[in-house]
């Protein structure tokens, strides 16, 4: 029974900073914020501007892509908020594993941290997949007819889909990029500002010139202005309002990537404040960008004559002008290098903050005292990456790519709403026996839901109950999502028992709001706080657990072999080592324990220490 209890304890302990052990690193502090601002825009600013506003306007949103983009911006807002309260909180490198770390237990930070690992693995194979399509669209499909000619092998490998060729190109800018971050963060940085400035540069070139060839008429097209074909209605909203929000949902996915600014903890020289300056400018300039370029888009184009794999480019040539397709070509490569670099950036970070902690291999984290980077961990993240570039097709891999960002996103807004209401060194203490007290009577318990004693500082007690509440809160969003997403047609039916269980569950969240938000929170001064606690991080829960929900199964059934992948290294590595390592210890100090009985018990001196 006590080896149970020890195990549970273990996959539940907590990682603890001093704070005066926060500036303490092994890693260089050179980034700024100025850094860390172009390092989110550029992960973020790639596939998603040059590809999925003309793929989502054409076929889902139409006009109205411009509104999805902002429900989209405002999701991920919320995130980003939570990231930078957290950031604050806790300036290490490791990003949402660290701060599940920090606030949840070891055995969530692990499915965290593994997640991430996921994410930005498949995101950089998937940016240098795009890149090479992109070069060699301009090549008029040069590489693909040689590899496809010479090696072929479109093949089927446990129902996962291989690519038609092996993509030697992206393979190699993989490896190229993974060498410069190997060399160090500032130098790798300097080149990624530069190219983060050319591609804004090329964004504002694509909105200012193409204001001049806009028609206001593509957002007012009727229904019989349109040619043959499944259209919508026409007008802003051709595909209704059903279809901006499921835009949205799409667009989203063109967000993902500035949370790689959290992972740069131990390398920003300022990281309490550079950090949530940098997400939230990050944010900002990414969705003007993209609100830009898809107003831009629409007014230039009919939503229905879009291009969903280079619409930019094909808007200039639809309005007469060839010559703007080349520069914003050059601009799109940019872009794309700059989100490759992004997206591997945070790899050897999230590595070399697990390895540090030994919940995977530990000599993943060492690092090169000449780079001061853990070049091990870089090498070997990289190389994983261009070998899913080298031969999957990253179409079906993309989904999965979401969900540990989802997941990640989920995470840390829960994280704060736990640690905005549990006690702190800063806020008055209280009697220890009344909060005993206060546990074993359930009708205190009962009153402290509702804070009716409206006590100035959180307790135990009311610690607890956020806790608990926050729990409850999770799993109903699940329950409510899965309403909203599995019974679509009862509810646009107005079925009563679909439109119950949508009411009661709105109910029921809308009550644990309340009830957070009665309870005092902690007096802690941190130099930024996320506003509107617990309305925002509530939001972020529900609309990424929404997003999960619209996942295929196929998706989660490949999640679920990459879980089981971590989870054999985890309890197969992790903690076996920690319990070697803690059996070490203990027989350690039975030793010198037995030395100083006997030093003792020579002298006479004092009574025996170890019997």
């Amino acid at each position: 029974m006590s080896a149970i209890v020890k195990f549970l304890r273990k996959m539940n302990k907590k990682k603890v900073f001093q704070e005066s052990a926060l500036g303490e690193t092994k890693l260089a502090r050179k980034l700024n914020a100025l850094d860390l601002t172009a390092l989110g825009v550029g992960s973020t600013l790639g596939v998603g501007l040059y590809v999925l506003a003309g793929e989502v306007s054409k076929t889902v949103a139409g006009p109205a892509v411009v509104l999805s983009f902002l429900l989209a911006a405002v999701a991920s807002v919320f995130a980003g908020l939570c990231y930078a309260e957290f950031g604050a909180r806790v300036p290490r490198a490791g990003s949402a594993y660290i701060y599940s770390y920090v606030c949840v237990g070891e055995l969530v930070a692990f499915i965290i941290g593994w997640n991430l690992i996921l994410e930005y693995s498949i995101g950089a194979a998937s940016v240098a997949r795009g890149l090479s399509s992109y070069i060699d669209s301009l090549t008029d499909g040069a590489m693909k007819r040689a590899f496809s000619e010479s090696m072929p092998m479109d093949v089927e490998v446990l129902s996962m889909k291989l690519a038609e060729y092996p993509d030697f190109f992206a393979c190699g800018m993989t490896l190229l990029f993974v060498c410069a971050l190997a060399f160090g963060a500032k130098e790798s940085s300097t080149v990624n500002n530069l190219f983060t400035f050319l591609n804004i540069g090329v964004v504002l070139y694509v909105i200012i010139t193409g204001a001049f060839k806009s028609n206001g008429e593509n957002w007012t097209l009727s229904k019989e202005d349109l040619p043959s074909g499944n259209w919508g209605e026409g007008g802003f909203f051709p595909y209704g309002v059903t279809g901006m929000i499921s835009g949205a949902a799409t667009c989203f996915y063109g967000f993902v990537g500035f949370d790689c600014v959290a992972t740069t903890g131990e390398e920003a020289k300022n990281p309490q404040k550079a950090i949530p300056i940098a997400i939230v400018a990050s944010l900002t300039i990414i969705f003007l960008a993209y609100f830009g370029v898809s107003a831009v888009l629409t007014l230039m184009v009919p939503y229905y004559l879009q291009d969903e794999d280079g619409p930019i480019p094909k808007a200039f040539e639809y309005v007469g002008w060839p010559a703007a397709k080349w520069i914003v070509s050059i601009g799109a490569i940019f872009g794309l290098l700059t989100s490759l670099f992004g997206a591997l950036f945070p790899l050897p970070r999230i590595i070399y903050a697990m390895s540090s902690d030994g919940v995977i291999f530990r000599f993943l984290g060492k690092v090169n005292p000449r780079f001061q980077t853990p070049v091990v961990g870089t090498l070997i993240a990289g190389i994983l990456t261009a070998f899913m570039t080298l031969i999957f097709d990253l179409k079906e891999l993309v989904d999965m790519m979401s969900i540990g960002t989802l997941m990640a996103y989920s995470i840390v807004a829960a994280c704060v709403l736990l640690l905005r209401y549990q006690r702190s060194d800063v806020d008055e203490d209280l009697d220890h026996s009344t909060q005993d007290s206060l546990w074993k009577n359930i009708k205190e318990i009962l009153i402290q839901i509702f804070n009716f004693r409206r006590l100035k500082s959180p307790t135990t007690l009311s610690g607890g109950i956020v806790a608990w509440e926050v729990l409850i809160f999770f799993l109903g969003s699940l329950a409510l999502t899965a309403c909203i997403v599995h019974a679509e047609e009862p509810l646009s039916n107005s079925e009563p028992l679909a439109i119950f269980g949508v009411v009661f569950f709105s109910v029921c969240l809308l009550l644990i709001m309340v009830s957070i938000g009665l309870q005092s929170p902690s007096k802690k001064e941190l130099s930024f706080k996320v506003p509107l606690v617990p309305v925002l991080p509530g939001l972020s829960v529900v609309v990424n657990v929404y997003l999960m929900m619209m996942l295929s199964v196929e998706t989660w059934i490949r999640f679920g072999v990459w879980m089981a992948i971590g989870f054999i290294i985890y309890f197969g590595y992790g903690i076996w080592q920690e319990w070697r390592l803690l059996r070490f210890i203990s027989e350690e100090n039975r030793r010198a324990a037995r030395e100083i009985n006997d030093l003792f018990s020579i002298s006479k001196s004092v009574p025996t220490v170890l019997k």
